[in-house]
């Protein structure tokens, strides 16, 4: 598999488990332009990579912007949301939990 041959989708995010372990998952993400109005709280521990594109999340109310290259740890049951994405933004997931 290589993790850039992809499609972007028309809206929304494309999800992609491309492992999982007991404790851990990786999840390729792609986005268009149009990400859903959700807000996430998970029970585990989420490290995401933002590898192509750029992204506005927000995180417990506050906004902020990810870039190419930028790395952010969600700590478990914390809210947040993809607020924008720049068509075909791309992000590595690992939920840990």
């Amino acid at each position: 598999m290589n993790l850039y041959d992809y499609t972007v989708p028309e809206s929304g995010e494309s999800f992609n488990e491309l492992f999982s372990a007991s404790k851990a998952k990786i999840v390729r993400i792609v986005s268009s332009d149009t990400p859903p109005d959700t807000l996430y709280l998970q029970e585990e521990d989420e490290w995401v990579v933002l590898l192509e594109g750029e992204a506005t999340l927000e995180i417990e109310g506050k906004q902020m912007v990810l870039r190419r290259g930028d790395t952010l740890f969600i700590p478990a049951n914390t809210p947040h949301r993809v607020l924008k994405t720049q068509h075909g933004t791309l992000w590595l997931a690992v939920h840990l939990f």
